[in-house]
Formats: structure tokens, C-alpha cells, sequence
């Protein structure tokens, strides 16, 4: 059974720092990643690790300030979150999968089976 659980999320002011864990377990994942959805708005991708070579990709929204890596023996996912901005708040969900997938679909959430609770994070100005 696969299980995805998100940790991490808090309160913090802007220009503050997050680190979200996302601890998986029930199958091995080629492709893992963070997506974020504010109150009103679409589920969209923020970044993706494959267990390949590592390889990462990153929304221009976050390129430069936020980081994602895995700890393949842990089976654990993080998102290192610097230099926040209010517009950052949002619920951010843990996806994975477990092939390597289309690589242009990786900021599609429909390309991802597994999901998941999410962990809230509120950034203040």
C-alpha cells in the first residue's frame, strides 16, 4: 500500500525559511514531487526529483529559493524553502510515481497516482 505523508508546514514572516518531509513507503518512486494549491486556484507543480541521476526541475516561481531532495535510503522527499513570500502560502502535497513518465508532464498533476495529505504553509508579510 502506498502512503505519502507530508510534514513541515507552519507560520513563518516573509523572508523566513520551511523544510517539508515527505515520507513515503509502499513502492519505489522514479519520479517525486511538490505541487501547491492556494484557496481558489489550481493544484500547480513547484518541483521534481528523479531517483535516476537526481535530476530536478523547478517553476519559475521558486527557481533560486527553493530546493528538492530525496533520501533515497530513507525513502524520504524534502523541500528546502528559503526566502519566502506571502504569495508562497498555499497547501503543499507530496505526488509520486512510480515510472519515469513523460518529462514535460512533470508539473501535471494528473501525471501523478499517488498523493499526499498535505501540509499547510502560511507566510505573512
Amino acid at each position: 500500500q502506498v502512503r505519502l505523508v507530508e510534514s513541515g508546514g507552519g507560520s513563518v514572516q516573509a523572508g523566513g525559511t520551511l523544510t517539508l518531509s515527505c515520507s513515503a513507503s509502499g513502492s519505489r518512486f522514479t519520479r517525486m514531487g511538490w505541487f501547491r494549491q492556494a484557496p481558489g486556484k489550481e493544484r500547480e507543480g513547484v518541483a521534481v526529483i528523479y531517483s535516476g541521476g537526481g535530476i530536478t526541475y523547478y517553476s519559475d516561481f521558486v527557481k533560486g529559493r527553493f530546493t528538492i531532495s530525496r533520501d533515497n535510503a530513507k525513502n524520504t522527499l524534502y523541500l528546502q524553502m528559503n526566502s519566502l513570500k506571502p504569495e508562497d502560502t498555499a497547501m503543499y502535497y507530496c505526488a509520486a510515481r512510480d515510472t519515469t513518465g513523460s518529462l514535460d508532464t512533470w508539473s501535471n498533476p494528473a501525471s501523478y497516482p499517488y498523493w499526499g495529505q498535505g501540509t499547510q504553509v502560511t507566510v505573512s508579510s
